[in-house]
């Protein structure tokens, strides 16, 4: 198989706008001839279903929560990044783009995050006609703040609740074309598979939450908008209901999966407390603005913060170890997450770790109350402030945060080309189910740029090309594919309900989760990784001989719809080792132990690396074939990251 991109030719710049007119047209007449399903309904699901309907295409959007508001893009805290240089401070779309292929560690297309950068700010302008209400200078103008891996303020936020402002913005475009009848909502439905006609998607399958109804669902093109799979580690700051599901079943009707072994792990999240947990918690990044990170400068001074003998606000200053500014001195606390996170791991392992597991470093605020004052200090982070209270019963105000790194967002995701298809025509992928934008490491404040970017100003333009293509024929689920994709939903079904041993469905996710942070974590190495390979073929054998499943399908049953979801987080959970294990460099998040810089930094390979691994799935309990897409860098320069 050949990866074809479509990078349209021509200079970076240009590329996006010669594409648009180059892209065939459907007239508004022949729109609403076309069907259309968009899966999830998150910052792109609603946005992409939102402004489809606006266009006129009949829309189906299905979500598994019983209402969009609870998509987990309303988890997002410390803003979105666009390259407005409202700040006069130097910004510019260049400046975005070089900043997110250096944060990735040049493991992203060029042409994808320069249009990336390009739509970020239009993406503003349409979330303040919304009435979206970020935050404003003391004359009325919109602020900005600073977020890691860049040395400009173009993070425009909400306090610490940009992502539910703007779901909110989204969820009310969606609600309009509701109401105007050209979206059909379908909540509490979850998609189970494809429905493929000829090796183009053309349905999907889903089952009703409620009542365990299995039905099939016809379109002319299919967007998946499902979020990543952070939840493969178990504990992760996504939703409980996070999963892999829609993009794993996809990826085994043909669709391949990248880069999986691309995850990121957050520096600023509320440590772990005990194996009660069932999630983690994050703490925004933008905290990093004016809180310094901190750690003992000795493992005695260490011990007697983790016994109780000594106070953090009684460590002299003198005792302190001012990590990152001490190490990166042009970014100081804001260097990108993977940097933070290996820096904050360090220390740990060095014994300078705090807190009752030592399994955590600071972050004070003490500097900025007295710079800025109290009030100040409360009016941009309060509610962050008060949701660390409520859990940890610690005053930020008055003693540091104690913090360690979480897993958050993963850049791994379905291949998609420069039109957001994935690999089977007619099925696409936008936000963070999709590999696209971010290479190996995520800059914060992008999750939410790319989610709005794919679904208000990409999508529109590329899916009428292909329904231009394909022409308005219909389809309808009479087509003896949809019956048989339905069986096969239903053979799956009854074959979790039939799994009647002794071990929960969550022991074996949490199994999983220990697996896959131990060996395939912060740090990797070829001996853990095969050594995970292993565990996980064994953990799998066991899950289908002792896990339990209870109740029946014809009920509301979470223990079935967690079944499926963990089935399948394991066999991604092994995708992810064979892809680790194959690229043996270090890059962004993907931290090979034996492929790393005199300072301890993350050492790429471009000679054999500087490509997507895109793998396609040959069939049950089979290797996946490995595919190459070449990654050519025309507008920067290849060199190794650097910010001191």
């Amino acid at each position: 198989m050949t990866l074809d991109a479509k990078i349209p030719q021509g200079p970076l710049a240009e590329k996006w706008s010669k594409h648009k007119f180059d892209l065939k047209l459907v007239n508004p007449a022949n729109k609403r001839k076309y069907d259309i399903i968009v899966v999830g309904t998150g910052l792109a699901g609603a946005s992409a279903a939102a402004t489809l309907g606006e266009l006129g295409y009949n829309v189906k959007a299905y979500c598994f929560q019983d209402s969009p508001r609870r998509a987990h893009s309303i988890a997002a805290q410390g803003g979105i990044n666009a390259a407005k240089n409202y700040q006069n401070d130097g910004d510019s779309v260049f400046r975005l783009f070089y900043d997110t292929i250096k944060g990735g560690d040049y493991r992203a297309r060029e042409a994808n995050v320069y249009r990336l950068a390009e739509v970020s700010v239009n993406i503003i302008d349409q979330c303040v006609a919304q009435g979206v209400p970020f935050a404003r200078e003391y004359g009325g103008l919109l602020d900005n703040r600073s977020f890691g891996g860049s040395q400009v303020s173009r993070t425009f936020y909400a306090r610490g609740q940009t992502g539910q402002q703007l779901l909110l913005g989204a969820y009310s475009a969606l609600n309009r074309q509701i109401h105007a009848g050209k979206v059909k909502m379908y909540t509490r439905h979850e998609m189970l598979d494809v429905v493929t006609i000829d090796g183009h998607a053309k349905g999907i399958v889903t089952r009703n939450m409620l009542t365990g109804a299995i039905d099939t669902h016809a379109a002319h093109a299919v967007l998946l908008c499902t979020g990543g799979y952070s939840n493969v580690f178990y504990l992760s700051t996504n939703a409980i209901g996070s999963n892999v599901t829609a993009a794993w079943r996809a990826h085994k009707r043909g669709a391949l999966f990248a880069n999986p072994c691309y995850t990121q792990i957050h520096p600023t999240c509320i440590p772990v407390t005990g194996d009660h947990q069932s999630k983690l918690t994050l703490m925004s990044e933008s905290l990093r603005n004016d809180g310094r990170v901190w750690a003992p400068k000795t493992a005695a001074i260490a011990e007697q913060l983790r016994k109780g003998t000594l106070k953090a606000d009684q460590v002299k200053e003198d005792d302190r170890d001012y990590f990152l500014e001490r190490k990166y001195p042009a970014f100081g606390n804001l260097v990108p997450r993977d940097v933070a996170s290996r820096n904050a791991k360090e220390m740990v392992e060095e014994g300078k770790g705090v807190g009752g597991s030592g399994f955590a470093v600071f972050l004070d605020f003490a500097d900025a109350i007295k710079r800025l004052g109290e009030e100040t200090v409360a009016a941009k982070y309060g509610n962050l402030f008060d949701m660390y209270y409520q859990i940890t019963n610690e005053n930020p105000y008055k003693q540091p945060m104690r913090i360690y790194p979480a897993v958050h967002y993963t850049m791994g995701g379905l291949w998609v080309d420069y039109n957001l298809s994935t690999t089977i025509p007619g099925l696409y992928a936008l936000g963070e189910c999709n590999f696209s934008d971010h290479g190996a490491n995520r800059l914060g404040a992008s999750a939410l740029m790319q989610g709005l970017s794919d679904g208000y100003f990409v999508i529109p333009y590329t899916l009428g090309d292909y329904l231009a293509k394909i022409g308005p024929k219909k389809v309808d689920t009479s087509h003896p594919a949809f019956e048989q994709t339905k069986q096969d939903v239903i053979a799956h079904v009854n074959k979790l309900l039939a799994l009647k041993g002794n071990k929960t469905v969550n022991e074996y996710h949490r199994e999983l989760g220990h697996i896959i942070w131990e060996y395939c974590g912060m740090a990797r190495t070829d001996a853990g990784l095969r050594k995970a390979k292993g565990l996980i073929q064994a953990l799998k054998a066991d899950f289908w001989k002792n896990a339990i499943v209870t109740g029946e399908n014809e009920e509301v049953n979470a223990s079935l719809e967690r079944a499926g979801r963990v089935a399948d987080f394991i066999e991604l959970g092994e995708l992810m080792i064979d892809d680790a294990l194959m690229r043996k460099e270090s890059c962004g998040g993907h931290f090979r132990v034996e492929s790393q810089t005199a300072d301890g930094e993350a050492l790429r390979d471009d000679e054999n690396f500087a490509f997507v691994a895109a793998w396609e799935f040959k069939g049950e309990n089979q290797p996946e074939e490995l595919h190459k897409e070449p990654l050519t860098f025309e507008a920067v320069h290849l060199s190794q990251r650097n910010y001191a």
